[in-house]
């Protein structure tokens, strides 16, 4: 009777330290796997505008965390929604938490992409969006100038690290890794 009693007590401990590391590491898939699913429609978004000859966008909606990939139809000025929305994981959110300092060789400022612009003339930024635009050869651009432009990126986090894509001048979509901390540490993924 006394070994299945520290049988038991052996197990009652183990289960107290497995079950908060299980959770972290679900933690670190599910936001891993948000930044690859963004990274993925940047790159999308970019391989679309160049297929269609047509501008096209990854549009980011931070109020409800969702994502999707937008292309331009010239004649009737709109953005039609290319495929479906992506939500993030529960607890995940499009910030750069307390991370201070973007990427080497990325952003000049440490930031989100701009607001996303309607179709009205001159052009409104829409609350709460962020969007990375590409003109018709995949290549970034500003969106009301449509100069080319290398400072694009967004950044997802869940408070225990932050992953960042970022997109420059000639269309090269890279992602990064930091743990949550106001002097990051980001390695290339």
């Amino acid at each position: 009777m006394l070994e299945i009693l520290v049988v038991l007590g052996v197990i009652g401990v183990l289960s107290g330290v497995a079950v908060p590391m299980i959770g972290a590491t679900l933690g670190n898939f599910r936001l891993g796997g948000d930044a690859h699913n963004m990274t993925n429609a940047i790159t999308v978004a970019k391989m679309r505008a160049a297929a269609t000859f047509s501008r096209s966008r990854l549009y980011v909606d931070r109020s409800t965390n969702t994502f999707h990939v937008e292309t331009y139809a010239s004649a009737t000025n709109t953005w039609t929604i290319d495929g479906g929305s992506t939500k993030l994981a529960t607890g995940d959110s499009f910030s750069v938490g307390v991370v201070t300092a973007p990427p080497t060789n990325t952003q000049t400022v440490l930031g989100l992409a701009p607001a996303c612009l309607d179709t009205a003339t001159p052009a409104n930024a829409i609350a709460n969006t962020s969007c990375i635009y590409f003109n018709s050869r995949g290549i970034p651009v500003d969106a009301t100038t449509l100069n080319p432009t290398g400072n694009f990126a967004l950044y997802v986090t869940d408070g225990a690290a932050v992953y960042g894509s970022t997109v420059s001048a000639t269309g090269s979509v890279r992602l990064w890794r930091t743990k949550y901390s106001s002097t990051p540490n980001w390695a290339l993924q």
